[in-house]
């Protein structure tokens, strides 16, 4: 796949990117439903999984810690949620998931995974199938491995 370029709103940040076809989603759209997302974004994130290496950003974007495992970003000029990124060490830490709102062409890619399905809020639906976690499975994937494992 080629890669992507995505403009926040104001235009203040440029990143570019080539989505992930190996990651959870595989190379198609993610939508989270969790707590945080939806406060940040006032509905589900919906992302796409940068190819390791490929994300270049530009422009004025200011980083938040938002969790013991991750950040977020946004522009500090117009508030455009610009990616989740994962901080924890694992096969997800330093994986960017970029909005797919900021890319024209994201809007190509398939809605392929719903994370936090399990707090989606009874209103919100997407159309046609696709895989699915809840929170305990999303949190298995990245709890720290028992002693003696």
């Amino acid at each position: 796949m080629t890669k992507l370029t995505g403009k926040c709103m104001c235009g203040a940040v440029t990143i570019t990117a080539e989505p992930d076809t190996g990651g959870m989603s595989g190379g198609g759209l993610g939508a989270c439903h969790c707590g945080m997302c939806r406060a940040w974004t006032s509905s589900a994130f919906v992302e796409f999984a940068a190819k390791r290496g490929s994300v270049t950003i530009e422009g004025p974007a200011k980083v938040r810690q938002t969790s013991e495992w991750a950040e977020r970003a946004f522009c500090s000029e117009c508030g455009s949620p610009l990616w989740y990124r994962v901080t924890a060490e694992g096969p997800e830490g330093g994986q960017y998931q970029l909005s797919a709102g900021l890319f024209e062409n994201a809007g190509d890619l398939d809605l392929t995974l719903e994370v936090f399905i399990d707090k989606k809020p009874a209103g919100y639906a997407f159309a046609g199938d696709r895989k699915t976690m809840t929170e305990a499975e999303l949190f298995a994937m990245f709890a720290p491995p028992e002693e003696g494992a």
